[in-house]
């Protein structure tokens, strides 16, 4: 089956894109290029066309898109124009709609999921997530995996179309535990609000047991302010101090960072030693001022991330920040995928970190 698997990598995610294609290589002992030849056209005018310049008849075809990279731009009335996630996605339809029909099967690999946040609905608004995987399950799609849904449950918005949610939970604290060696004897996990709880809990069992709290966190649902809901209040509902911990803090994304950070503020006041900050995607949408800060004050001392989206070099370039690359765990999710064979225990990983974090060794 190794012959008829095919990758499809926009330029929004070609760098990842061209990993996964190694990786794949390296699984199966081969030496091919898997990756189609994609051309993403833009007039003048903003309208857009894919072009595929390889057949793709009868084959298992893999789309490989970051629909959150605002670094692809293009010439819009004369003025240079950074695509949003909604033009990403439209770009999706264009290549579904290029193969004509003629692919096997189509599955779509989008790590961080379309409008994700958009999955429930009050009062009179749009229900986009549901609406995008809807369309999805309408255009030839067969399979859809992703990567920390914000919630899960969305799925059930799509009941013939199969969805994977997988998690980068082991990888990224495996990074933790290996480059900056946490006292595990004397540490914690918090998760930044209540949604994040379950996280908590699972890296807890991860390290053995540890003991974990959340913060509670109330946001004002029904108004926004600069693109989102304004935090009333954020409480931690934990111990009174916590003298010289390590404090692990999990989270699914870091959009502004202000809940991260404020949690930090609130641990790093109750005594806290060292903070590390791990999430799966790293949008940074206010800048990373904020974060700089805190780590010249010693409020955090590090924040990992995953290469599942676009974060700028300049960012990952700050002695604050360290990247996890997953692409060899989308390999292996893939070519499970093409071979037919269970992707289950892939998914959140567990069984592999644990076994991995009983071998590290702490001085």
């Amino acid at each position: 089956m190794k012959d008829d698997l095919k990758l499809i990598v926009p330029e929004n995610f070609i760098e990842v894109g061209t990993k996964v294609n190694e990786h794949i290589n390296e699984i199966w002992d081969t030496d091919k290029n898997y990756i189609v030849d994609l051309k993403l056209e833009r007039f003048r005018n903003g309208e857009g066309k894919a072009v595929l310049n390889e057949s793709v008849r009868n084959q298992d075809v893999y789309i490989l898109p970051d629909v959150y990279n605002y670094d692809v731009t293009y010439k819009f009335h004369g003025n240079i124009h950074h695509m949003t996630p909604d033009e990403h996605m439209q770009d999706i339809k264009r290549i579904i709609s290029a193969m004509s029909g003629h692919a096997k099967k189509i599955t779509l690999v989008m790590p961080m999921l379309y409008e994700s946040r958009q999955d429930k609905r009050k009062l009179r608004e749009s229900l986009d997530c549901a609406d995008f995987l809807k369309d999805m399950e309408n255009i030839d799609t067969k399979e859809i995996v992703s990567f920390d849904v914000h919630n899960p449950d969305v799925a059930n918005s799509i009941s013939r179309l199969p969805f994977s949610n997988s998690y980068a939970t082991g990888e990224l604290l495996l990074s933790i535990l290996e480059k900056e060696k946490p006292n595990l004897k004397k540490a914690f996990v918090v998760a930044p609000d209540e949604g994040a709880s379950e996280r908590a809990r699972f890296v807890a069992d991860l390290l053995g047991g540890l003991d974990f709290a959340s913060f509670i966190k109330r946001r004002n649902l029904y108004e926004t302010k600069d693109g989102g809901n304004e935090i009333k209040y954020h409480v931690f509902n934990g111990p009174e101090r916590l003298d010289g911990f390590d404090i692990i803090i999990p989270d699914d994304m870091i959009d502004s960072g202000d809940s991260l950070l404020d949690s930090a503020n609130q641990l790093k006041e109750r005594g806290a030693s060292h903070i590390y900050l791990m999430t799966t995607f790293g949008l940074f949408t206010k800048g990373v001022d904020s974060f700089d800060k805190a780590f010249e004050n010693g409020i955090i001392n590090r924040v990992y991330t995953t290469n599942l989206n676009y974060v700028p070099k300049e960012i990952q370039e700050k002695e604050w920040y360290r990247s996890v690359d997953l692409s060899f765990k989308l390999a292996n999710l893939i070519t499970n995928l093409n071979q037919g064979h269970s992707i289950r225990d892939m998914l959140s990983g567990a069984d592999e970190a644990v076994e991995k974090i009983k071998k590290l060794e702490y001085k």
